[in-house]
Parts: structure tokens; C-alpha cells; sequence
């Protein structure tokens, strides 16, 4: 009986051991509290999603339960400290969702997210907890709040407001439905458009199928191959698979495959998002009525630097006018080219776009990715934009093997200010793999903040897709590849270098339309002789890029400016449409998209291809009623990198003042009194028409 008792004991004893080791769950002992991602396990998850959430309704419980009467500290400052534990098992468990995602992890999301909106509707429908804030706010005047203080204060009180603390008992219940319906159809719209885009793959066996594609585009099939146990070559839907192959491939009806393949993902089929974007834009109209906005477009709008759809509106078209007569002369030069060369179309077809206007560029400005890729290895592009953020702003980036990444590829980073100080984790993940989604985005495991007065620096993660070492050649960017490093890094240093008491309103936690200042000026960098030619070298020979070729890049800089601008509008107007309207179009997705389009379209739409059921931005990766920021940003950094161009590039006082009113300041200030404090006056969108040469600088 004794040894029984024994048994049992001990296993009572390893179970909640067990417990007590789930990684997501206790303090790290890794240095900086990092997390222990060589210990974290998928059974984790659930257990981990649990306590936490229990957890932090038990914060907000006694939050609620306070005898003493309403204060900042007692309700606003413990709201903030509050649910830390959950925030950082989502934290992890979505951004590898993001990065490095399996069926396991899935399944958990769908389990995961009703979850996380029930607690998300325990706390925003919270009405004692609600009736605390607003005694707060009310009194906000009297309190001799600083002005973060105030700032975080009105922000908690418009987010309860926005989250339906004023509905009626019926409404809430509503609410709550259909914002958990709708976080499990973006979920749903992103698997499928991840596994619409892995289905595809075109298997060649023939060596005349290669024909056209440069040596590190046939070495990058041959190894996809490899990795699939396949012959031949392997071409898929993954960007540096795709992008080079329609570029420089002669076969026209092979780049005509892969469009199709690429401009068609979950349009119909197994993986099909046509209902699920209607369900998806119907939930939006329904939760913006029930809190009082007339579209999905108003209420996201409310919290932006632009305020109103009909500013939106205004915006895109003023710089819509001038752009598209300008890109229907550069799509026709190109037309007229390939006409010269071969081409026997009656119009170049959007397949044909890609192949002939890279030979146009060869042609005329002798400039090509082959022949630029040898100058930019990865390694040495990593070091050049360490020490762009070294010569800017002190940073010194120090590697640390000892501490764990969530994948063999991804490399950590200790990054400290010039004093010594240490500022954050940087996590880098460079190469493309069938668990991560294509594209290139910068997160956070953690964000800087004070939790019960101690600082907690920031975790930093930058995930790209760039093209992974073949045989014995390393990682070699595209130019177009070190200009998305940039930008990916321009929005780390946003999150590295935050400054401030409240998370919430730190780092990147800014304005939709605010946040790709810092990612989109440093863009600029990858045009700048100076900078290219302090580490651009030929991988074989050493050879520094010569200043032919930095011409070539810069003369080319501006060439389809006009093209890429009105695809870009296109793309936010196309948002604007489906989230800027009082119900769902009655017409299919397909034909919806073709209508809105119609006005701005630069080469015959094809049927059978649809943008909206694949555009993660908009449906599942919170840029609805947002697309239009990327060129509101880019207006911002015309006219900031303007003061770079002045002062110098590397320019301290400079980069000095755009750290301490924009990259350290989060949302601690309005957006716009933060720009205007860094700049001077206001931005001007004919400042990014006059960089992109499409009107004459005055």
C-alpha cells in the first residue's frame, strides 16, 4: 500500500512538475528573459493559453473588485501591467504561426482564437470595469496627469468605447458573436491562402524549358527540386521563386501558367476564399453598424493620421490623377519595345509585363539582377545595414549563438545603444520554407514597456524570404531584396529604440498610417552611393560594385515609377472598396474586383484571376481600411529623407532628431504633431510625385 501511496505521489508530484516546466508559462532563465524556444513544445500551447487566460481575468477581476475608489493607478496603470503572461504566449505562438506554422498549430489557432476574443470581450464588455475608466476619464482634467499618462488614458477609454462598452446587454451579446465569427474566418482565409499557394508547384524535366533564366534562377529550381525528391527543376508560388522566373523566362506559355497559378490562389477550388471574403466583409459592416459607424472604413479610420474614408478617397485620387497617364506611357514604351523584339501580340498581357520590361531595363539602363545579385551576399548586406543603424544612431549588434531561435535559420542578435546599454533581441530569419508564409514582415515577441516599475526591453523579429545558398554559391539579394531589408529593418529600429513607461502606446504600436515611416525612409539607403559602395563586393572576386553600375542603379531607380505607384493605389482602392460601403456586393468576387479596377487597369484583366482572395493584408493580417497607408508613408519619408539629402546621410543631428521625436516616441503624442516636430510643416503628397519624377520639382 505504502509503495502505491509512494507511486501515486511521485506521479503527482512529475504532473505538476510538468506543469510548473511549460516554457510558455515560467520565467525564463535565459539572459534578458528570452524565450526558451528550444524547450517549447506543441502540447504546450493549449495548457500554456489556459492558465494565461485564466490568469489575466483573475487581474481584471481584481481590478474590478477594488473597494478603493477609480485612479490612474488603480485602474488605468493596472490594466496596463495587467496580462502580461498572455501576451507573451500569443505573442510567440502567433508570430510562429506567421514564421513557422504546421497542421498541429493550425488546429490549435482555431481552438486558440474564440478563446482570445472571448477574453478580449470579457475585458472591452466589462461593464463595472468599464464604469472604473470612465470615472477616470471623466476626472481626467483634475488628476495632474503627465502627458503619456493622459495619452494612455484616452486610449483606454476610445478603446472600450470602440469595443462596445456603451452597447445594450442585447448588442454586447451580438458583438461578441460576430467578432468571434470573424477572427475565425481570417483564420481560415489565411490557411487557405497558405495552402493554395503551397498546392502549386510547375515541375520541368526539359533543359529547353529553362530557357531565359539566369544560372542562380535554374540553381534555385534544381534545389527546390532536391528538397522534394524530385527531378529536373521546381518552380513555385514563393517570391524568389516566382518573381525571378516571370522576369526572365522566354516561354511565354510557362509564365503564363504560373500567373494564372499566382493570380488565381483560393479563387475556387479546394482552398477556395470567395465566401469566406464576403462572410469576412459582411461581419466587418455588421460589428461597425452595431457601434455606431456607417462602414468598417469609418471605424478604422477614426484611429488613423487620415480620419475619414471620403480623406482616403481624396488622397488616392490626387495622386492617382497625375500617375496613371504616366504608367499607360511607360506600359506602352514597353509594349513598343517588345514589338521591336520579337513580340507578335495585339497588347502585352499581364504575363508578359514582368519578362519585357526587365529586357527594356537591360536594354536601357544595361542593368539586371544577374548581374547586380554577386555584389550583394547576404552576410555582407547584413553588416552594412547593422552599421547603417551603427553610423544613424550608435546601435552595436552583437550575435549570440547561446541564445535558442524558433528555426535553425534564424540567427539572434544582442543589440546595445552606444553607451552600452542593452536595447533588445533581434531576431533575423531570412530563407523561404513551406511553414512560413511568403513576403517579408517585422514582429515582436515582446515590446518594450515597465511592468510594476521594471523596464522590459524589447524582442525583435525581421522574417523575409530571400533566396536560400545553392551549392556552393551563398545567399546572393536581388537589389529589390536588399531594399525589403531596409524597409523590414526600418521598422525594427522603430521597435528597438522605443522609449516609454505604457506598451501600449510604445515602438510600433503607432497610427496605421504612421507606422511605415520608419520602414519606407530607409529604403532610400539602397540608392545611395556612399552606402552601396562601403560593402557591396563581389563574392568571388572582392571586387567593390563599380560606380558604373551604383549609376545604373540610381538612373533605373524611377523606371515604372509610375507603374508600381498606380498598382499600389489600385491595391488600396481596391480595400477601400470592400471595406468603405454599407453591404456586401451582390455580384461575385471576381467580377466585384474586375469593376473596381476598370478605371485604372493597364493591361487586359484576365478571367479566372482574382487579387481579393488572396490579399492577406486586408482579410486577415490587419491592414483593412489600412492598404492606403503604404503610400501615406511614403509621402511621410519623401519629404523626411528630404532633410537627409540636405544635412547629409549620415547626418547625427539628423537621424538624432528623427530618433527622439519619431522612432523612440510610439503613440505617446498624436502622429501628425510628432511628424510636424520632427519636419517642420505638414507632409505633401507632391513631394513623393516629385521623387518618383512623375511631376517636375517646382
Amino acid at each position: 500500500m505504502k509503495r502505491v501511496l509512494l507511486a501515486a505521489a511521485l506521479l503527482a508530484a512529475a504532473l505538476t512538475s510538468c506543469k510548473m516546466e511549460n516554457p510558455l508559462l515560467s520565467e525564463s532563465p535565459l539572459e534578458y528573459g528570452a524565450p526558451q524556444f528550444d524547450k517549447i513544445k506543441i502540447e504546450h500551447y493549449m495548457p500554456a493559453f489556459e492558465q494565461a487566460i485564466k490568469d489575466a481575468k483573475a487581474e481584471i477581476d481584481a481590478i474590478v473588485a477594488n473597494p478603493d475608489d477609480p485612479t490612474f493607478e488603480n485602474t488605468i496603470e493596472a490594466m496596463e501591467n495587467g496580462g502580461e503572461k498572455l501576451e507573451n504566449v500569443a505573442m510567440i505562438f502567433f508570430n510562429l504561426m506567421e514564421a513557422d506554422t504546421n497542421d498541429e498549430m493550425q488546429a490549435i489557432a482555431e481552438k486558440v482564437s474564440p478563446m482570445m476574443t472571448e477574453f478580449s470581450m470579457y475585458v472591452s464588455l466589462n461593464e463595472k470595469l468599464f464604469e472604473r475608466v470612465k470615472a477616470v476619464y471623466e476626472a481626467r482634467e483634475s488628476l495632474g496627469l503627465e502627458p503619456d499618462q493622459m495619452r494612455l488614458l484616452e486610449k483606454r477609454y476610445r478603446e472600450f468605447a470602440r469595443g462596445g462598452a456603451n452597447l445594450s446587454p442585447e448588442d454586447k451579446q451580438t458583438y461578441s458573436k460576430l467578432s468571434e465569427e470573424e477572427s475565425l474566418l481570417e483564420l481560415s482565409y489565411g490557411k487557405n491562402v497558405l495552402a493554395a499557394t503551397n498546392a502549386f508547384t510547375l515541375d520541368l524535366t526539359d533543359e529547353a524549358e529553362l530557357e531565359g533564366l539566369p544560372d542562380f534562377v535554374v540553381a534555385l529550381g534544381k534545389q527546390t527540386a532536391e528538397e522534394k525528391g524530385n527531378e529536373g527543376w521546381v518552380f513555385d508560388l514563393s517570391y524568389p521563386s516566382y518573381g525571378p522566373f516571370m522576369k526572365y523566362s522566354s516561354r511565354r506559355d510557362l509564365r503564363q501558367k504560373m500567373y494564372m497559378a499566382y493570380n488565381s490562389k483560393a479563387l475556387g477550388g479546394e482552398f477556395d476564399n470567395t465566401q469566406i471574403v464576403k462572410d469576412i466583409a459582411g461581419h466587418r459592416i455588421q460589428i461597425a453598424n452595431i457601434l455606431g459607424y456607417p462602414t468598417w472604413a469609418d471605424y478604422e479610420l477614426e484611429e488613423r493620421m487620415v480620419k475619414t474614408p471620403a480623406e482616403v478617397d481624396a488622397f488616392l485620387n490626387e495622386l492617382m490623377e497625375p500617375s496613371l497617364p504616366a504608367a499607360r506611357k511607360e506600359v506602352q514604351t514597353v509594349f513598343e519595345y517588345a514589338k521591336g523584339n520579337g513580340f507578335e501580340g495585339e497588347c502585352l498581357m499581364p504575363w508578359d509585363f514582368s519578362y519585357w520590361s526587365e529586357k527594356y531595363k537591360a536594354a536601357n539602363y544595361n542593368l539586371d539582377d544577374a548581374e547586380l545579385k554577386p555584389y550583394f551576399q547576404l552576410e555582407n548586406c547584413i553588416d552594412a545595414v547593422f552599421g547603417l543603424a551603427t553610423k544613424l544612431y550608435g546601435l552595436q549588434f552583437t550575435p549570440r549563438p547561446d541564445l535558442p531561435g524558433y528555426h535553425k535559420d534564424v540567427k539572434v542578435f544582442d543589440v546595445k545603444d552606444e553607451d552600452g546599454r542593452h536595447l533588445a533581441l533581434f531576431y533575423a530569419d531570412f530563407f523561404p520554407r513551406a511553414s512560413k508564409r511568403g513576403g517579408a514582415w517585422m514582429t515582436e515577441f515582446r515590446g518594450q514597456s515597465f511592468k510594476n516599475g521594471v523596464e522590459k526591453r524589447p524582442f525583435i523579429s525581421i522574417v523575409t524570404n530571400f533566396s536560400k545558398p545553392t551549392g556552393d554559391d551563398p545567399s546572393l539579394l536581388t537589389h529589390d531584396e536588399l531594399t525589403t531589408f531596409l524597409h523590414e529593418f526600418g521598422h525594427s529600429l522603430h521597435g528597438m529604440m522605443a522609449e516609454g513607461r505604457y506598451g501600449s502606446i510604445c515602438g510600433t504600436n503607432v497610427a496605421r498610417d504612421f507606422v511605415e515611416l520608419p520602414s519606407q525612409i530607409m529604403e532610400n539607403w539602397a540608392f545611395e552611393p556612399e552606402f552601396l559602395q562601403s560593402f557591396a563586393k563581389h563574392y568571388q572576386t572582392g571586387e567593390v560594385i563599380p560606380t558604373e553600375l551604383i549609376d545604373k542603379i540610381v538612373a533605373s531607380r524611377n523606371y515604372l515609377a509610375a507603374y508600381g505607384q498606380v498598382r499600389q493605389l489600385g491595391f488600396g482602392i481596391l480595400d477601400m472598396a470592400w471595406h468603405n460601403r454599407k453591404e456586401v456586393p451582390s455580384e461575385d468576387v471576381e467580377a466585384f474586383e474586375k469593376a473596381v479596377y476598370k478605371s485604372s487597369t493597364l493591361m487586359p484583366q484576365v478571367p479566372g484571376t482574382c487579387m481579393t482572395t488572396s490579399f492577406s493584408h486586408i482579410f486577415s493580417g490587419g491592414y483593412s481600411a489600412g492598404y492606403y497607408s503604404y503610400k501615406w508613408a511614403e509621402v511621410l519619408e519623401a519629404d523626411a529623407f528630404s532633410l537627409f539629402k540636405e544635412k547629409g546621410i549620415f547626418n547625427r543631428e539628423v537621424s538624432g532628431a528623427f530618433r527622439r521625436e519619431v522612432l523612440s516616441k510610439g503613440s505617446s503624442d498624436d502622429e501628425a504633431v510628432l511628424y510636424r516636430n520632427f519636419r517642420g510643416h505638414n507632409p505633401e503628397p507632391r513631394a513623393l510625385l516629385e521623387k518618383l519624377g512623375i511631376v517636375k520639382k517646382n
